[in-house]
């Protein structure tokens, strides 16, 4: 089969396109045809071994797909022919992927294998963060950073759904223009957003902050949040991870907390299965979570796309199908 392959540390720009043998499911595990591909930030620092996690090289890249499964053990609940998604870690840019058995997950029959493929993993992350991490409460206000991107997307779309006001911060016109159509409330700029809410909030500040980009933005995320508010740590896109002064929760009696949903659910055989089932199956069916898709891609450009993150320029998601 084609596989996207990471062979050094050089980056994206120095994955190669391979034929490599099919991989051979283990007893635990879903051998699936890969119809789609959802590219994360993840997928780049694996490139530049910069992620905490570091498999052995050379491995194939890709965390999340969408395709049939061909083969599954018995009592897993699945069979040939179904329509799943599912997360891998690794190996989902390639024509052929096996996933464990307690990350497969049922796709409802209307959606698209593109669109599938786009939310393993934001859409739980974020099931996650605003249901169990956040406690976050209709009538709420969430100001979310990044929100252009894949992880933005998923938050602005769930919140909202979740009754919530949703202030989005973006670094261009063309991007505030793009998560209002995807669902948010406001768009305000990332110089001087701090103002920018205070003036949305007619000085209370909001809720609950989300923020996958870290970097010089946090105090000032901290000075937005109102009393009992709620700082969601999700990332550091920007590169750098910021520090706190904890007087400052203290004085306004606000938190900052973790958000790290692999690290929560993979100890804990099924609880992925049941976010899907509880708190994003019936979001993807009401259309409510609808992936925004920039552009789908075959194996041969996989690489560029996974760089594109990096330049900071992708709207919503970017998506790898094999057999393109």
């Amino acid at each position: 089969m084609r596989a996207v392959r990471v062979t050094g540390t050089g980056g994206p720009g120095a994955v190669e396109v391979a034929d490599v043998p099919e991989p051979t499911p283990g007893p635990d595990e879903v051998l699936i045809d890969v119809a789609a591909a959802g590219v994360n930030f993840p997928d780049l620092l694996l490139t530049q071994d910069r992620y905490q996690y570091r498999p052995e090289r050379p491995f194939t890249l890709g965390g999340e797909l969408a395709g049939t499964v061909r083969s599954a053990p018995d009592g897993s609940g699945f069979s040939a022919g179904d329509r799943v998604a599912a997360i891998t870690a690794t190996g989902a840019f390639a024509e052929v992927a096996a996933a464990g058995t307690t990350a497969v997950f049922p796709l409802p029959d209307g959606v698209a294998f593109p669109s599938a493929a786009c939310l393993p993993i934001n859409y739980l992350t974020m099931t996650f963060a605003l249901h169990t991490r956040g406690g976050l409460r209709s009538g709420e206000t969430v100001l979310v950073h990044g929100a252009a991107g894949g992880i933005g997307t998923a938050t602005i779309q769930l919140a909202a759904a979740l009754g919530a006001r949703v202030i989005s911060v973006v670094s261009t016109p063309e991007k505030a223009e793009f998560v209002r159509g995807v669902g948010s409330h406001e768009a305000v700029p990332a110089d001087g957003f701090r103002d920018a809410v205070r003036e949305l909030t007619d000085g209370a500040g909001v809720d609950m902050v989300v923020d996958p980009v870290g970097g010089d933005r946090f105090t000032d995320s901290l000075r937005s949040l109102a009393p009992l508010g709620r700082l969601l740590v999700i990332g550091f896109t920007a590169g750098d991870i910021p520090t706190v002064k904890v007087n400052r929760l203290l004085l306004n009696n606000v938190d900052v907390r973790g958000v790290g949903w692999g690290a929560y659910a993979n100890p804990r055989p099924g609880y992925q299965r049941r976010e899907w089932d509880e708190h994003l199956l019936p979001h993807v069916r009401s259309g409510a979570a609808d992936p925004p898709i920039q552009e789908i891609v075959g194996l041969d450009r996989a690489g560029g796309a996974v760089a594109a993150l990096g330049e900071r320029g992708v709207l919503g998601k970017l998506v790898v199908e094999p057999g393109r």
